[in-house]
């Protein structure tokens, strides 16, 4: 059994938050996801009135497309009144500290924070500071912890697993292999420490200088394996991801090397995994780590992903504007 942590850190982050899928147990997976399913199947006119009136803040550090339009049409369609935030637009701009953001966003009114920021562990700070529900939307290279959510609700979708129980043995016998830069990436680190605790098994692909041997630390059920063809032949789900060139600091990646060692293309995937869900959170780069025809392919929920992210994002929002009602 998983322990909860009880810090002080913890104690004092509003209910309803969600900062880390560390946070979550299965029986808090299983009503998101069931929440999720109930939202998406509800009447238009009854959803808007789940949040009628509420009001949420963006507060984005990180341009953002998928993510934070897929938040802002949740909350939207909940019923809430939502403000955007960016460091381009704001004071943020000017140096204002992420702690006075977050109380003047108080001040104004806002009853939820979703948060991206360049900050590893930005969202706690912002959590502490405000005492307001907090969705990490993204912080640094840490986590991403509703993209984890999403993922696995496109996985259950797709691999036929609506009608089994979401428990710790709902993925048994699912290898789920992740390939590209593993070391800057929080979707990457979220789905390692969520998708084993549930029965997968995570490869992780890359070379070295984008996967060091500590990913290894991220949790039970978690490996490496260098060698791009020989994971794929091994993968249930083939999970690409872009390399973040701005995150690079001046590291050198020949990139025709990379493409043809790690791109998932027609060809290998016909080869190596035809049989393999395809999956990528984005943004992709097209001729990089992922092909054209296997984006757009009949194997691909790429944009099944981003239907999924709209309806576990509200479901987040309903728990995190709900949590001191019930």
């Amino acid at each position: 059994m998983r322990m909860k942590s009880t810090t002080k850190m913890e104690q004092r982050v509003a209910a309803g938050s969600l900062l880390s899928v560390e946070e979550l147990e299965i029986k808090d997976v299983v009503s998101i996801l069931k929440l999720a399913d109930v939202l998406e199947d509800e009447k238009h006119t009854k959803r808007t009135k789940r949040l009628e009136g509420r009001k949420v803040a963006l507060l984005f550090y990180e341009s953002s497309t998928r993510t934070r339009t897929s938040f802002e049409l949740a909350a939207k369609s909940l019923g809430a009144i939502t403000t955007l935030v960016s460091d381009k637009s704001s004071s943020i701009e000017k140096g204002e500290s992420l702690h006075d953001t977050g109380v003047t966003l108080r001040a104004l009114g806002a009853e939820c924070i979703i948060l991206r920021s360049n900050f590893s562990g930005a969202p706690w700070v912002l959590a502490r500071s405000t005492d307001l529900p907090v969705l990490n939307a993204g912080d640094g290279m840490h986590e991403h912890p509703s993209q984890a959510l999403l993922d696995l609700r496109t996985m259950i979708a797709r691999l036929g697993l609506k009608k089994k129980r979401v428990d710790e043995k709902l993925l048994r016998g699912v290898t789920v292999v992740i390939t590209g830069d593993i070391l800057h990436s929080r979707v990457a680190r979220s789905n390692a420490m969520l998708l084993p605790r549930l029965g997968a098994k995570v490869v992780l692909c890359g070379p070295t200088e984008l996967l060091p041997e500590q990913a290894l630390t991220l949790g039970e059920g978690v490996e490496i394996e260098r060698d791009f063809d020989a994971a794929l032949q091994r993968a249930t789900v083939a999970m690409m991801l872009r390399v973040q060139r701005e995150r690079l600091a001046g590291m050198e990646l020949n990139v025709a090397e990379y493409v043809a060692k790690y791109q998932l293309n027609a060809e290998r995937l016909q080869k190596f995994a035809p049989k393999a869900l395809v999956m990528h959170p984005g943004p992709m780069v097209r001729g990089m780590e992922i092909d054209s025809a296997v984006a757009d392919g009949a194997q691909s929920a790429i944009e099944e992903q981003v239907t999924h992210g709209l309806y576990v994002r509200m479901a987040l929002l309903v728990r995190a504007l709900k949590a001191g009602q019930r």
